[in-house]
């Protein structure tokens, strides 16, 4: 009994440290095995966010080739026939020929009648030509980068398995489809009213210009310019979206079958609507206006140094006459097949244009 009084204080002390480290123990292993599951967890939601991404990218770019590959050809090849049957300068050539061959064929008067159109109806075809094109490109970009966002977007919005990609359409593909068909609105419906104004503007700009004036690459690139401008300045601001883009009750007209019963409105008019947002928004008039800039000094750059062409005399001093056919040849040049044509890599290689579209698919209408 002495050495229990003695030392029982010791044998608790020593009992409580072997309890409370045996807790200590217990406490840290439950921990463990807590931080463990927890590891695991995340690296499980990793690993599917990582394949959820990866799906993501890969349905991105099924609409990017789509786009490149398929619309953007298809719509091109339209253009370029309509094009070059709407403004079809061989018969006015034809006329000038035979009136030369036939000196009494044709009076004087209708030989400057005839000059007139078709001066009007080259410079028409070359400058329409490098705005559908440039509009074109810019607007097949805009519809990937709205697709894309809409697909980024409602990724963020929380996914429980794996196979969310292939169990929810993000777009369904009906309206992916028809999204990025709308592209085709300029070859079937825009194109006429684009041809008057386009012909109005030319017609405004070349009243002063002179068969015989002495044309040079400046020159040229500042007849283009005021062209351009002229056109774009025509009618209400951005009067020209209409042209690219159907209007409302088009676009009714042509969902009312696909109605996604929110109301009335389809998925579909509602990118579109987004579509229209963007093409009319201060930030892409001035992507529009530096593109046609670049593209213009590219132009003018391509008919001047082209070896052993005709084109080689616009290096130095040409009069407008001669100068008109060299004109005329580049509107097929610029509506040529995409993959190879080097005109639309200018466009897509300028940095604002870049940057713009970064911030497209970043952040929307917010730019």
């Amino acid at each position: 009994m002495e050495f229990w009084r003695r030392h029982q204080r010791k044998f608790f002390v020593t009992l409580g440290v072997l309890g409370g480290g045996y807790a200590l123990y217990k406490l840290h292993n439950a921990y463990r095995c807590q931080l463990s599951e927890l590891e695991i967890e995340l690296a499980c939601e990793k690993e599917q966010d990582e394949l959820i991404k990866a799906q993501m990218q890969e349905h991105f770019m099924t609409i990017q080739r789509i786009a490149y590959s398929t619309t953007l050809p298809h719509v091109m090849n339209c253009l370029s026939s309509k094009v070059a049957q709407d403004l079809d300068v061989s018969l006015l050539t034809e006329r000038l020929q035979q009136g030369k061959g036939q000196p009494y064929s044709l009076t004087s008067l209708e030989k400057l009648e005839l000059w007139d159109k078709l001066k009007i109806l080259s410079f028409t075809r070359m400058v329409l030509s490098l705005w559908v094109m440039t509009m074109l490109t810019l607007y097949i970009r805009v519809q990937v980068n709205i697709l894309g966002r809409h697909i980024y977007i409602n990724t963020g919005r929380g996914v429980q398995n794996s196979h969310w990609l292939e169990e929810v359409n993000l777009i369904d593909n009906e309206d992916e489809q028809q999204f990025l068909a709308s592209a085709d609105f300029l070859a079937s419906s825009g194109l006429p009213s684009l041809i008057c104004n386009m012909q109005t503007a030319a017609a405004e700009c070349l009243r002063s210009k002179q068969l015989r004036d002495i044309f040079n690459p400046t020159i040229l690139h500042d007849t283009i310019m005021e062209i351009l401008d002229t056109f774009i300045s025509m009618g209400r601001p951005y009067h020209w979206v209409e042209y690219l883009v159907p209007d409302d009750s088009y676009l009714h007209k042509s969902t009312a079958s696909s109605s996604d019963g929110d109301g009335d409105i389809s998925r579909f008019q509602r990118l579109m609507a987004e579509t229209r947002a963007v093409l009319s928004s201060a930030e892409f008039r001035d992507i529009v206006d530096v593109a046609l800039k670049t593209l213009v000094d590219a132009v003018v750059k391509d008919m001047t140094d082209q070896p052993g062409g005709g084109n080689a005399a616009l290096s130095g001093m040409i009069p407008l006459a001669k100068l008109l056919p060299h004109i005329a040849r580049m509107g097929p040049i610029l509506l040529g097949e995409p993959a190879k044509n080097p005109f639309i890599e200018v466009i897509t290689n300028i940095q604002d244009v870049e940057l713009f579209f970064t911030l497209l698919y970043a952040n929307g209408l917010s730019l």
